[in-house]
């Protein structure tokens, strides 16, 4: 884990889309953040440990983008192993676990001694705990001396992806570098679900608290999935939402701890 210096964040983007927007200043004590989100196998561990079963696993399916129809759909036997399907290749231990519902990367932060972060947590650890203006964790630019900084869609969604990054689905965490604060996989990849709600800028910047109810909960970073003409979901700004037991192929998760 990293440690995020505290301090005062300017959350959202007024260039951003609506639910960007205000943006509003808040103030964020230091935490600890994992580096990367969690990988397979340490999800692996969990459930050797606990006997846990995901819900994708009790549902018996889960949510799988079909590059073929370009829709997406409910695969039986997709799960944490297997996120496009039991036909389909098992995920690499090294890479972001996948097909967790908010619920399971809960019943995983317990068991770690952790939790989720909150968006405002999370974007503060993306503007790497300094407030940095920057469209992306580690800059303004997508590419830097024909070197791709992150696992994105290269191309138009979901027509076609000219796969100039080196992977379809999901990387090997770390693979495209650290930010400045040293945290890898903040843009790109797969969305991380964090801990709260889904709320409207304007309602905290009224004063208001984030709320302890809802219906669905925020994730934060884009993933290999976004684009700019359809989700440009990886800025430091982007924000995302579903419900707590829904399980996609392009969803995981990394965990804070308190100081």
């Amino acid at each position: 884990m990293m440690l995020v210096p505290g301090g005062h964040t300017l959350i959202g983007s007024e260039e951003g889309l609506t639910q960007e927007q205000p943006t509003f200043w808040i103030a964020i004590k230091p935490f600890r953040i994992d580096t990367h989100p969690v990988t397979v196998a340490e999800f692996r561990q969990f459930v050797a440990a606990s006997g846990y079963r995901t819900e994708a696993e009790r549902f018996g399916d889960a949510g799988v983008f079909n590059e073929q129809t370009r829709q997406w759909t409910l695969v039986k036997g997709a799960n944490w192993q297997y996120p496009r399907g039991p036909d389909q290749p098992k995920a690499p231990d090294n890479h972001p676990v996948t097909q967790v519902s908010w619920n399971d990367a809960q019943a995983y932060a317990r068991w770690a001694g952790k939790r989720l972060p909150t968006e405002l947590e999370w974007e503060h650890a993306a503007r790497n705990g300094r407030n940095d203006r920057a469209i992306y964790p580690f800059g303004n630019e997508l590419v830097v001396n024909n070197r791709p900084m992150a696992n994105t869609w290269n191309g138009k969604f979901p027509e076609y992806n000219q796969n100039t990054d080196g992977f379809l689905h999901t990387s090997p965490v770390g693979h495209f570098g650290k930010t400045p604060l040293g945290l890898t996989d903040m843009s790109g990849n797969v969305w991380q679900w964090c801990d709260n709600w889904r709320f409207n800028y304007g309602d905290l910047k009224a004063g208001q608290s984030l709320p302890t109810s809802g219906q669905e909960k925020a994730m934060r970073g884009g993933s290999f999935l976004c684009e700019p003409g359809w989700c440009h979901g990886y800025r430091v700004s982007g924000r995302s939402f579903s419900s707590p037991e829904t399980a996609l192929m392009h969803v995981g998760f990394r965990c804070v701890k308190d100081v």
